[in-house]
C-alpha cells in the first residue's frame, strides 16, 4: 500500500544521476581537519611575508612617508630596497654611487652598529665609513619581528588551536586547520552530525553555497580541466574562511605596527610560501586545490625551497630543464632511475604540490653565532677582546628573546674561531651548569678560549674572530624557589586561621594573639617508639606520659630532690612528676599534672594522685600498686647480704636496680599476692 504523501528528498537532486548531490570529501576528513594533519585535503596553511622588512623598519622609526623611495644601506652596499625605490630600477647588488645616479631622491639609511668598546648597539651617522672599529647590529630588526608575531598571536585564538611557526625574522607559517574547523561547524551545521550509518568513509553532503566572494584576494587560475561554473566544494570553503581570517590578521599588524605584508594561502607549506610572493606588496594570493598544476607548472623548480643548489644543478644536468612544466612529463621511474629511489620520489611528489610538512609552533634555535672580519686585521690582545664583549652582547640579547633569564632554554657550550692568515682555528668550553648564564660568564669564558689560542702560537695579524654558543637545551619545568613554597600577607593569615579551626585548640586573648599550644616533652620520635606495645585505646599524649628512668627515681630518694618536690607547687604550674620505677613500669609512668591552688588532700582527690610517703613524691592513682610493689623489692634486696667488699653491690641489687619488665599478667594483683613468704628469697641468675 503507497503512502499517499508526496515524497520529498532531503538533498537537492543531481540532475544528472537523481540522487542526492555528495561531496568528494569524507566524515574522516573534516574531523583530521580538527586535529591539523597533514594528510587531510582539507588543510589551510598561510604563509605571512613582511613587504622589504628591514627598509619598513627604518620608515616606521623614522616617520618617512610609504611613497618616499628608501633603502638600507650596510657599509657601501644596499641590503634591503623599499618597493617605492624599486620602481627606479634599484637592486640589492648595485653600489651606493649607482643608486644615487637611478633614484637621487633615495634616502639611505646605515644599519645600527656596535662600536669598538661600547656595551650597546646604536645609529651613528659615520657608521658607512668605520668599518674597521663598527660591528653591524641587526637587534632593531629584531625587536620589531617580535612586535609582529605577537600581535598574530594575539588576533588568533590560544593554544592549542593556535599554531604559529616563525620561520625567519620577516616570516611566519600558520596552520588554520583547527579554526577554520570550529568556524565551519558554526557556518553549516549539516557537518555537526555523525556520519551515515557511523561510517566515517561516507561523503558529506554538497555546500549549500554555489558562488564565493573572494573580496580582493588574488586567485590563481585553475587547472586547464576545471572551470569556474563548477560548484565549489568543501576544500573552497575552507580556503574561503582561511582567507578571512589572513586578512584579519594582516589588518591588524597594519592599523596596530604600521606594517604590510603579503600572504599566501594553499594546502601546505611550500605552494603557500610561493604563493605569497605571487603578488607584493600588501596582498593575498589564493592557490585553491583545483588550481595547483596550474599554478606549480608556472615556476623554475630551481625556485622551490630545497630544490637549489647542487639538487637543482644535478637535475638540471641529467634532464636539461628547470622548468616544473616540463619535468611533469618525467616518469617516476626516470626519476628514481637517475636521482635515487628517495630523492626521485621526492622530486616527483614535490613538482606536483604535495608537502606534508607540519607547522611548528615552535622551530628550535640550535646555536647562535656573532663574527666580525676585519679590514685591516687587528694585531693584539686588547683589540680582540674588546670585540669578544660586543661578541658576547650581540649573544646575550638573542639568548634573552630565547628565554634564557626564565630559564626556559640555555646554551652549553661557547665555540672561538680565529683565522690568522688562511688558517682557521677553534677552541671550545662548557658553560658551567650550576650557576646562572649572563654576560660575564660568557666573557670570561670567551677571554679564556681566546689566551689558548695565542698560547698556540701564530694568533696575529688575525683577519676574523667569530664567538658563537650552541648545545641548547630545555630548561628543568615545573621547579619552584623557596619562595614558591611560601604564603604571605592575607593567604598567610587565612591558611593560620583554617588550621586554628580545624585544630579547635586556638583561643583569642582579645588583642588578635592567639594561645600558644603546650609544648610537648617529648619529641615526635620517642612518642612514635612508646606507642609500640601499647593498647590501641591509648592516647598519643597518654602513651608519650607514661615513662619512668633510673636517673629520676633515684633523684626522687635524695634529700635534695626530696625537699624541693614534697608539695604541690604554688600557681596551678605544671608538676614534672619523676619516675620510680625505671623500665619496668614503662607502660604507667607519671604524668605532667596541673596543680592548682588547694590543699593537699583535697587537691589528691580531684586529680586523681597519691602521694608516696617513702619516697615523698607524687603519682597517678593508678600506678600505685606497681609503684608500692617497687617499694617492697627494693627492701627485700636491701636484707640482702653483700657479695663483694669495698661497697660492691650483689647482683641480685643489680638485677633490682636495672630495668626490669613486668609481667602483664601480674600488673592486676595486689602486693600481699606477690609477697614472698617467709624463708623465700630471690634466686641470682647469670
Amino acid at each position: 500500500m503507497s503512502s499517499s504523501q508526496q515524497f520529498i528528498p532531503s538533498s537537492p537532486l543531481s540532475p544528472a544521476a537523481g540522487h542526492p548531490r555528495k561531496s568528494k570529501y569524507t566524515f574522516k576528513q573534516l574531523s583530521q581537519l580538527a586535529l591539523s594533519s597533514t594528510t587531510s585535503p582539507l588543510r589551510v596553511i598561510a604563509h605571512i611575508d613582511l613587504d622589504a622588512f628591514y627598509a619598513q623598519c627604518e620608515g616606521v622609526r623614522l616617520g618617512i612617508a610609504e611613497y618616499q623611495p628608501l633603502a638600507v644601506q650596510q657599509w657601501q652596499g644596499l641590503i634591503a630596497i623599499n618597493y617605492p625605490a624599486r620602481k627606479y630600477g634599484l637592486s640589492r647588488h648595485i653600489t651606493i654611487t649607482e643608486a644615487k645616479k637611478l633614484c637621487p631622491n633615495l634616502i639611505m639609511q646605515h644599519v645600527a652598529t656596535w662600536k669598538e668598546g661600547d656595551a650597546k648597539w646604536a645609529y651613528h651617522e659615520d657608521a658607512f665609513a668605520q668599518i674597521a672599529t663598527h660591528k653591524v647590529s641587526l637587534d632593531p630588526y629584531r625587536l620589531e619581528s617580535r612586535r609582529i608575531l605577537a600581535c598574530i598571536k594575539d588576533v588568533l585564538p590560544p593554544s592549542p588551536v593556535q599554531k604559529v611557526e616563525k620561520a625567519s625574522v620577516d616570516e611566519v607559517f600558520l596552520d588554520l586547520s583547527a579554526q577554520i574547523h570550529s568556524i565551519l561547524l558554526e557556518r553549516y551545521p549539516e557537518l555537526n552530525g555523525s556520519a551515515p550509518y557511523d561510517d566515517p568513509t561516507e561523503c558529506l553532503p554538497r555546500p549549500p553555497t554555489t558562488a564565493l566572494d573572494w573580496n580582493t584576494d588574488a586567485l590563481v587560475d585553475l587547472d586547464h580541466n576545471e572551470t569556474e561554473d563548477d560548484d565549489p566544494d568543501w576544500d573552497d570553503i575552507t580556503m574561503l574562511i582561511g582567507s578571512e581570517v589572513v586578512r584579519s590578521v594582516r589588518s591588524a599588524i597594519r592599523e596596530r605596527l604600521k606594517y604590510t605584508c603579503s600572504a599566501g594561502i594553499a594546502r601546505n607549506k611550500m605552494i603557500a610560501k610561493l604563493g605569497s610572493a605571487h603578488k607584493k606588496p600588501n596582498q593575498q594570493t589564493i592557490v585553491r586545490n583545483r588550481a595547483v598544476q596550474q599554478f606549480m607548472g608556472s615556476f623554475k623548480f630551481t625556485k622551490i625551497r630545497n630544490l637549489g643548489g647542487k639538487l637543482g644543478e644535478d637535475v638540471v644536468s641529467k634532464f636539461g630543464t628547470e622548468q616544473v612544466q616540463e619535468l611533469l612529463n618525467v616518469s617516476l621511474g626516470q626519476l628514481k632511475s637517475k636521482l635515487g629511489d628517495d630523492t626521485g620520489s621526492w622530486v616527483y611528489e614535490i613538482i606536483r604540490g604535495e608537502d606534508t610538512n607540519e607547522v611548528n609552533s615552535r622551530t628550535q634555535i640550535k646555536s647562535m653565532l656573532s663574527a666580525k672580519s676585519f679590514r685591516p686585521t687587528i694585531n693584539s690582545y686588547d683589540q680582540a677582546v674588546k670585540w669578544l664583549r660586543i661578541f658576547v652582547a650581540d649573544i646575550f640579547a638573542r639568548l634573552v628573546e630565547e628565554g634564557i633569564l626564565e630559564n626556559k632554554r640555555r646554551p652549553k657550550t661557547v665555540n672561538l674561531h680565529h683565522r690568522q692568515g688562511g688558517q682557521m682555528r677553534s677552541r671550545q668550553a662548557p658553560i658551567p651548569s650550576g650557576r646562572p648564564v649572563d654576560e660575564n660568564v660568557l666573557y670570561n669564558i670567551a677571554q679564556t678560549l681566546l689566551g689558548q689560542v695565542i698560547v698556540d702560537g701564530r694568533a696575529w695579524p688575525c683577519a676574523n674572530l667569530q664567538l658563537s654558543v650552541g648545545g641548547f637545551e630545555e630548561g628543568p619545568t615545573g621547579n619552584r624557589g623557596i619562595g614558591g613554597f611560601l604564603v604571605r600577607g592575607d593567604e598567610a593569615k587565612a591558611v593560620k586561621h583554617s588550621l586554628q579551626d580545624s585544630d579547635g585548640t586556638a583561643s583569642d586573648h582579645g588583642d588578635g594573639r592567639p594561645d600558644k599550644r603546650p609544648k610537648s616533652e617529648q619529641g615526635a620520635i620517642q612518642r612514635f617508639f612508646s606507642r609500640k606495645g601499647t593498647s590501641h585505646g591509648e592516647s598519643d599524649e597518654e602513651i608519650s606520659a607514661n615513662h619512668f628512668d633510673m636517673d629520676s627515681m633515684k633523684r626522687s630518694s635524695s634529700p635534695a630532690y626530696t625537699s624541693s618536690h614534697m608539695q604541690p607547687p604554688e600557681g596551678g604550674e605544671k608538676h614534672n612528676v619523676p619516675s620510680c620505677k625505671g623500665d619496668a613500669a614503662r607502660s604507667n609512668a607519671a604524668k605532667e599534672i596541673p596543680v592548682p591552688k588547694a590543699p593537699d588532700a583535697m587537691w589528691r582527690i580531684a586529680s586523681g594522685t597519691y602521694f608516696c610517703k617513702n619516697c615523698h613524691t607524687t603519682l597517678q592513682s593508678d600506678t600505685k600498686n606497681e609503684h608500692e610493689d617497687w617499694h617492697f623489692a627494693k627492701s627485700i634486696a636491701a636484707t640482702e647480704k653483700p657479695t663483694g667488699s669495698g661497697g660492691t653491690t650483689s647482683a641480685s641489687q643489680a638485677r633490682i636496680k636495672a630495668p626490669k619488665k613486668i609481667n602483664p599478667s601480674r600488673s592486676n594483683a595486689t602486693p600481699a599476692q606477690r609477697r614472698i613468704e617467709k624463708g623465700q628469697s630471690r634466686l641470682a641468675f647469670g
